[in-house]
């Protein structure tokens, strides 16, 4: 049976951490998305779909590419951040599931069925974009989290030919302090919440 973590994990994860703008110029390794990568997958998806698909922009070029598809305040934090990744959904994850879930042919609950694929893929690849950033921030990373860009451009210009589509971008590295707001308000657990 696990134990509650302490506070500091949880202020880690949860009540310190934050949504940065900018990062130190400090690199992230390619063993550290690895490293994310591998707590993220240990994540529940549904039947085990695991759709999500990450392109990691490390060098300049792409980072060009994918900030002058994106908002003019969402562009400067692409190029300046050390990484920024792509995270994206396999519109034909279902092909994957003689593997990942083989004790039932959960491959024909899926096939022909376009709005179950669409609906499946965005409701699990959002799920692992979260388990994405809770990962990096276990890991002691920080990360910038953004939906201000084209997607139909993105998936163009990053996925051509593939059955990839993007979901959402997130910068990636050490936050900078300084390029962070005042925490901004949350609701109550008596505003959001109900008990039946």
């Amino acid at each position: 049976m696990a134990e509650p973590l302490s506070d500091n994990a949880l202020d880690q994860l949860f009540r310190s951490a934050r949504t940065y703008n900018g990062y130190l110029d400090t690199p992230v390794t390619e063993t550290e998305l690895r490293a994310i990568y591998e707590l993220l997958k240990m994540g529940p998806t549904s039947a085990n779909c695991q759709p999500l698909r990450i392109t990691w922009c490390v060098t300049e070029e792409p980072k060009a590419r994918l900030a002058a598809l994106a908002s003019a305040t969402n562009a400067e934090k692409i190029r300046k951040a050390p990484v920024t990744a792509i995270l994206a959904m396999d519109m034909e994850f279902y092909e994957k599931f003689p593997q990942l879930f083989p004790h039932a042919d959960a491959r024909s609950w899926f096939t022909g069925n376009a709005e179950m694929i669409a609906t499946t893929a965005f409701r699990n690849s959002s799920l692992q974009a979260a388990y994405f950033i809770m990962a990096a921030r276990a890991l002691g990373l920080d990360t910038g989290p953004m939906s201000g860009f084209d997607n139909a451009a993105v998936d163009e210009a990053f996925f051509a030919g593939t059955s990839l589509k993007s979901n959402m971008i997130s910068t990636l590295g050490r936050g900078d302090p300084a390029s962070i707001f005042e925490r901004l308000p949350r609701p109550l657990f008596e505003d959001t919440n109900s008990i039946v």
